[in-house]
């Protein structure tokens, strides 16, 4: 495309995004110092190219998803955060222990953006650096792994017999002195190699351990989603019941969610999905922007604002990218 094409197209979806309504030629005049026929003959070449379409109850156009997408990618400008903008943001994000900064940090996304605010917690981690039995009843004992990074999850073990106190504590010591900082599936391996060395009661609780925390480590609650029922609030999505339904199975189900942020984490800085473009978002009148975040500058998850379409790109885009950071250096002090 020319220049003037391309500034068409700018202009056309940027006053589709601010007023929602499909963009004349006769609109655009009023802009531009050209003709309604010169500029209805660009949007021509426009909607030929695949970059807007006109709905069938009006005569003016609105982009479709290729065209956005050359909007984000080519067209757009966005604004850096000023220092004392991004101050105000850090002072709404607490300093707390890492699950509820990353709640904060989804609910901080849906406020000021008024969207869905999405984060992918770090994954949990498949080492440990502790473990203690404690006996609840003759039946059961409660697991509390401690993992390298001072995550602490508790499993329930269901024994065959009744372990005393202190047989639980010489057990946790030999496995704290053995095998700590290593993963599970080592000393599954281990443990499997030197049954031989330990009382066949004593290996099989062990043997438990093992099992019970691999299992926490890959349990399926690492997506902190907040803000979903701002999405009720956009005509664009409401309008069709059909795709308010799919985007609502999208935070229910968390699949598709999961492997968008996944490939996203994988990525370098702001990420744009917009439906349509995209066959990782399901909705054609959704996008996600999204951001990795980082543990003293390891990436270990990704955040983001799932919203319409329709959205203020230059305004949404920061936001993540601030909060992003922020978040990472939450972390990286904690």
């Amino acid at each position: 495309m020319d220049d003037r094409a391309r500034t068409l197209l700018k202009a056309l979806i940027e006053r589709y995004i601010t007023d929602g309504q499909p963009v004349g030629s006769r609109t655009l005049s009023k802009v531009f110092d050209l003709s309604p026929a010169t500029i209805r003959n660009v949007m021509a070449d426009l909607e030929d190219h695949g970059l807007i379409h006109s709905p069938h109850t009006s005569a003016g156009r609105v982009p479709t998803p290729r065209g956005y997408r050359m909007f984000v990618d080519s067209l757009l400008t966005v604004q850096p955060y000023e220092v004392s903008e991004a101050s105000h943001i850090q002072t709404l994000l607490p300093s707390a222990e890492p699950q509820r900064v990353i709640a904060a940090a989804a609910s901080l996304l849906s406020k000021l953006t008024q969207f869905a605010g999405v984060v992918m917690s770090p994954k949990r981690s498949q080492m440990f650096r502790q473990i203690e039995f404690i006996r609840l009843s003759d039946t059961r004992v409660l697991l509390i792994i401690v993992t390298p990074e001072g995550d602490v999850q508790n499993r329930m073990l269901m024994v065959q017999r009744d372990y005393s106190s202190a047989e639980l504590t010489e057990a946790a010591n030999f496995f704290n002195q053995h095998f700590s900082g290593k993963s599970f599936e080592d000393v599954r391996q281990i443990l499997q190699q030197e049954l031989s060395q330990l009382r066949q009661d004593i290996s099989r609780l062990m043997e438990l351990a093992v099992d019970a925390s691999a299992e926490a480590a890959t349990e399926d609650d690492s997506v902190v989603i907040s803000g979903e029922l701002n999405l009720l609030g956009v005509s664009d999505i409401t309008a069709d019941m059909d795709k308010l339904r799919r985007m609502f199975e999208l935070f229910e189900k968390k699949t598709d969610l999961m492997q968008l942020l996944d490939v996203s984490s994988r990525a370098h800085g702001v990420q744009i999905y917009i439906g349509g473009d995209s066959q990782l978002v399901p909705v054609e009148e959704v996008s996600v922007i999204t951001a990795p975040y980082g543990v003293d500058g390891k990436v270990v998850g990704t955040l983001g604002v799932i919203g319409p379409t329709r959205m203020s790109y230059e305004r949404v885009i920061p936001i993540v990218d601030i909060t992003a950071r922020l978040l990472s250096n939450a972390l990286s002090h904690h």
